[in-house]
């Protein structure tokens, strides 16, 4: 387990990426840090290795073997990564859950699994899963990284582990552990039926890491924060990159503490998703337009600079003299409430509005937007710092060892050594993703533009025919659509009917703002969407945007949802994905009241 910093060597397991970093970095390298008692608590290199091999003779000392299956549920926390290291040097398979998900996705999951030992944040977790337990037959053990009373925790194990050291046991597991065996067993939260057990090696995601880490303009002085959740790949996949990179991770308290502690940590990257980025955006032009007079009309003529924003320089001389002086204006505002020192925010996990990325680019907080799925270990493409690395609207291009081609339907294939096993006891399920050839059907529809940069049109899944024999994409439409300030989530709808329609979640943010300008009471949700007055001014933002699109795609009637579109509340995945099924179910009431369907017999 040898790494150098000149990369001469590489990691072949995920754990031996603290090694690497030990003996590139030194064993006093910060590389995680997590708010306690109200500071931030550093761990280095040495003591992520020490707390890894306690817990790894814990593990030993219960009976864990190669290939037991041990599952987290848990927010962000150190304690996660060195649980997640135990797990894996003593060659077990690590399933990582969100803690948002429904009782029956946990006791499926931990079911089909078959997951031997179960670590939980704190208490709320732990009673959400004591009423499933009889169902659970190989659970034999369930444990909390919080100390809670008669109950044991993670310290118990490091305490069981000391008490029981097997260095040479752990050493010859650990030896053997072979890079294609499998590391971990994520299950994706799926948009209809039961989440799929994804079964990635260590080989799979490692190559993933070595391919992608030289996009990241870090080094090991650099600082980053993470609010996504660890359980998605995305997030995780990440956080070894900065293993690599010797950049130390900074756990964000929970989301309401994000922007203080991005100002407290001052970082120079974060991972998010469109929606973060959203509504930040959301919040710095509500505060610009609340601006009077010449302060005001600076702010939009920024705005209206930065919309126009090309990379490379491509504007012209002339551009570039205005936007040094926007940016010394208005946007080193911006980068002040980010923290001051971000050199780059990398965007996936759904389409980011071109517009985003842009403005955001042009302020001095470079977005690089990128694509992949769980099964790709994530990432598939992504836009880069080289020259002509961006074009804003795509994906980028596909990572050096990733192989991108279009099926003749439209569905995007993946071939790599980034590409899964499989899907866990769903062998049939596995050869419908994965072809003979090796390639895997990731169900997305996109294209190949010149320059070789991916762009993603839509799901092949979502796509549904009028009843006039028109084909529609709705992701498509809805893409365009929330590039609206006013709406937060839409949903294209119209199988088998006339015309498309929509249920629209507007930005209640906005709205209440509109109406308190407008002279409406914004007391409720519901007193919001309902009023007259609303409702034309939406129907005025749907007619705005209809105009990109051909007349069969345009929306023809829409319904304002009077509440907001959660994981909690069912309607999106815990990766912030469309249920569009539940959805259908849960408001059939309202679809059929678009399209005037009579209520079944």
């Amino acid at each position: 387990m040898t790494c150098s910093y000149d990369r001469e060597m590489e990691p072949r397991r995920i754990f031996d990426l603290l090694y690497c970093a030990r003996e590139a970095f030194g064993a006093d390298k910060y590389l995680l840090a997590a708010q306690e008692a109200g500071r931030w608590e550093h761990y280095t290199a040495g003591q992520y290795i020490e707390t890894a091999k306690w817990i790894s003779f814990g593990l030993l000392h219960l009976g864990v073997r190669p290939g037991d299956r041990i599952a987290t549920i848990s927010v962000n926390r150190p304690e996660w990564n060195f649980l997640d290291m135990a797990i894996l040097q003593v060659g077990a398979i690590h399933v990582p859950v969100y803690p948002t998900m429904s009782e029956s996705d946990y006791r499926y999951i931990l079911s089909h699994s078959g997951a031997k030992l179960v670590f939980v944040s704190g208490r709320e977790l732990l009673s959400r899963l004591k009423p499933i337990l009889a169902d659970l037959p190989d659970l034999q053990g369930l444990y909390t990284f919080s100390k809670i009373e008669d109950h044991p925790d993670l310290s118990d194990l490091i305490r069981l582990g000391k008490e029981h050291p097997a260095q040479g046991e752990l050493e010859q597991i650990t030896e053997a552990v072979d890079p294609h065996e499998t590391a971990t067993l994520i299950y994706t939260s799926g948009t209809t039926g039961h989440p799929k057990g994804v079964m990635l090696s260590h080989h799979n995601i490692l190559s993933n890491v070595l391919a992608a880490y030289p996009l990241f303009p870090l080094d090991h002085t650099s600082k980053s924060i993470s609010f996504l959740p660890l359980s998605h790949v995305y997030e995780r996949t990440n956080i070894y990159i900065y293993h690599y990179l010797g950049v130390c991770v900074y756990y964000a308290e929970h989301m309401g503490a994000i922007a203080d502690n991005i100002r407290d940590i001052r970082p120079d990257i974060f991972t998010t998703v469109p929606r973060f980025l959203e509504k930040v955006y959301s919040r710095i032009t509500d505060r610009g337009e609340s601006l009077g007079g010449f302060r005001k009309a600076i702010f939009r003529w920024t705005v209206k600079l930065g919309n126009q924003y090309l990379p490379d320089g491509r504007n012209g001389l002339l551009y570039d003299l205005k936007l040094r002086l926007a940016r010394k204006l208005v946007f080193r505002k911006w980068r002040e409430a980010l923290g001051g020192n971000i050199r780059v925010i990398v965007s996936g996990g759904a389409a980011l509005q071109p517009r985003l990325g842009r403005i955001f680019t042009a302020a001095g907080l470079p977005v690089l937007e990128g694509y992949g799925l769980t099964e790709t270990s994530p990432v598939v493409a992504v836009n880069s710092f080289e020259k002509g690395g961006i074009q804003f609207g795509t994906v980028g291009r596909p990572l050096s060892n990733v192989e991108v081609r279009i099926a003749d339907d439209g569905e995007i294939l993946v071939k790599g050594p980034n590409v899964m096993q499989g899907y866990y006891r769903e062998p049939e399920l596995t050869r419908e993703a994965l072809d003979p050839g090796g390639w895997f059907h990731t169900g997305d529809l996109g294209q190949i533009e010149p320059g070789g940069y991916l762009r993603i049109t839509g799901r092949k899944k979502s796509i549904f025919k009028t009843a006039m024999g028109k084909y529609i994409s709705p992701e498509h439409i809805e893409n365009r659509f929330t590039e609206s300030p006013l709406i937060d989530n839409i949903i294209v709808i119209g199988e088998n009917q006339k015309f498309a329609a929509a249920l629209i979640v507007p930005d209640f943010d906005h709205l209440r703002a509109w109406c308190l300008e407008n002279g409406i009471d914004p007391s409720t949700n519901a007193e919001m969407t309902g009023n007259p007055s609303v409702i034309q001014m939406f129907r005025n933002e749907i007619a705005h945007y209809n105009k990109y699109f051909g007349q069969f795609e345009q929306i023809v009637r829409f319904q304002l949802m009077d509440s907001e579109w959660t994981v909690q509340s069912g309607e999106m995945t815990a990766s912030l994905k469309l249920r569009r099924d539940f959805i259908s179910k849960k408001y059939a009431e309202e679809i059929r009241k678009l399209f005037n369907i009579k209520d079944p017999e």
